[in-house]
């Protein structure tokens, strides 16, 4: 009987306990410490889904930011606005520009000393002032923001009147210099608050110096914090979208299609082509730079390239329309433009995306140059595009001996045709192509003419 009494004072010791267990709240914490950009949004959708998964309390950005790309503000600041779950950012040092949309969606707005939230003008890469349709798109997006967060109705005489938790007219003025809100600024310039400024005008709750005082003034006590950091894909996204490494890819792109035509057949230089076309292309499309019709672009140039080189003899019209839309399609993925609308992207960005095609251009310049003909007749780039090793006694004879063959000469292929490819006549080794006939190695074949120094052919039977 002893035992069974202590048992149950244990138990009911431990009652409270498990209550406090069963009501321990959740918190989901992650930065925005860089600029506002396709990275930013990302962590945001990562995070509120998370907490949305979980059913977490509350949600706090830790923020110190000089601002980034409206789009990937406007886009965090519409799934914070849309969540149920309470929002607080801690403004650690910076929330300037985008960063102060983002903070005024928050519930609540915490700020460490000497702290600055605004300036919210938009403005190109080159630091000047983008046109007045994005100004004013962006002060009523402001605005807007603010209004969201309620406001208090008073009736005086009759009269009704509203008084906003967050004074919509500086959310505007931190966007215009001529929005002026009395005995806060004058018309000479955009509105940027300080913390003690912040604090007197409602723009924030409090004054802290950490996270864990922003969960002692809300009387959040033993949380279960959770912190959303970047994925593996978000980083790798990032490395692949260094402008050295975007150049390197370009470069064994083209590579990979120019070799893979000299020699066709499905071997080493397609497949480096298509890894690095995945490497290029694949990030630019996630951060939402890259189009579905600029990638499309790419590759119909890729096209018009393969339609020249096997069935079109020569090289005319779909050959250089070809290069042309490969190339534009490769600097048009790299610049931010919404459904053809071009206006406004700033001129480094074309600049940037300019210089990185440039660069990879003269990069497979040099690579042709010196190394495509060794490269090419190398055994080791025989073996891994699977095409036989010639014999290094064989001459390889150039458009004067080709032009000496004569034409309805015999020989054999020394190579698989796909359609160009090796023949042999007489002991000797010529470079040649069919007009799209695909001949196996060994076979028996004809020279119908002479072409920029290639003997075209068929087949004996033909």
């Amino acid at each position: 009987m002893k035992q069974i009494i202590v048992k149950v004072l244990i138990f009911l010791a431990a009652m409270p306990t498990f209550a406090q267990d069963t009501t321990r709240q959740t918190v989901v914490i992650f930065d925005l410490k860089k600029e506002i950009a396709p990275e930013a949004t990302r962590i945001t959708q990562q995070a509120i889904k998370k907490a949305d998964d979980i059913d977490a309390d509350l949600i706090i950005i830790h923020m110190n930011t000089y601002g980034g790309y409206v789009t990937d503000a406007d886009s965090i600041r519409t799934r914070i606005l849309n969540t149920d779950i309470p929002t607080y950012v801690f403004i650690d040092n910076n929330a300037a520009s985008a960063g102060s949309l983002i903070s005024i969606a928050c519930d609540k707005i915490y700020m460490t000393k000497g702290a600055n939230i605004g300036a919210t003008t938009v403005v190109n890469e080159d630091g000047t002032k983008a046109p007045d349709k994005y100004q004013s798109y962006m002060r009523k997006q402001m605005r807007s923001t603010a209004e969201s967060h309620g406001k208090d109705t008073i009736i005086n005489n009759g009269d009704t009147t509203y008084t906003y938790y967050r004074n919509p007219d500086i959310a505007e003025g931190m966007v215009d210099e001529r929005v002026v809100v009395e005995g806060l600024d004058d018309a000479d310039k955009v509105i940027t608050l300080t913390t003690e400024e912040a604090l007197k005008w409602g723009y924030c709750e409090g004054q802290v110096s950490s996270i864990e005082e922003i969960l002692e003034i809300n009387n959040i006590t033993n949380a279960r914090r959770i912190y959303v950091e970047p994925t593996f894909i978000d980083k790798l996204v990032a490395f692949f979208a260094n402008p050295a490494l975007r150049s390197i890819l370009i470069l064994v792109m083209m590579g990979g299609i120019y070799f893979e035509l000299q020699t066709p057949g499905v071997g080493f230089p397609l497949v480096a082509s298509i890894l690095a076309a995945v490497g290029y292309f694949a990030p630019l499309y996630i951060e939402g730079l890259a189009e579905n019709w600029e990638i499309l672009v790419f590759f119909i140039g890729v096209v018009l390239i393969i339609v020249e080189v096997f069935i079109i003899p020569g090289f005319g019209v779909a050959g250089v329309s070809g290069i042309l839309l490969m190339l534009s399609g490769l600097v048009l993925t790299m610049v931010r433009n919404i459904h053809f609308d071009f206006e406004g992207i700033p001129t480094t960005e074309w600049n940037n995306a300019l210089a990185s095609v440039l660069f990879a251009m003269i990069g497979l310049g040099v690579v042709f140059y010196f190394f495509s003909t060794h490269l090419i007749n190398s055994k080791f780039f025989q073996r891994i595009v699977l095409s036989d090793v010639i014999d290094a006694k064989v001459p390889i004879q150039g458009e004067q001996a080709a032009s000496s063959a004569a034409i309805g000469s015999t020989g054999t292929t020394h190579t698989a045709l796909r359609p160009m490819g090796k023949i042999r006549i007489n002991g000797t080794t010529f470079e040649a192509k069919t007009y799209g006939e695909m001949i196996d190695q060994g076979a028996e074949i004809k020279v119908l003419s002479i072409e920029n120094g290639y003997l075209i052919v068929s087949t004996l039977e033909q």
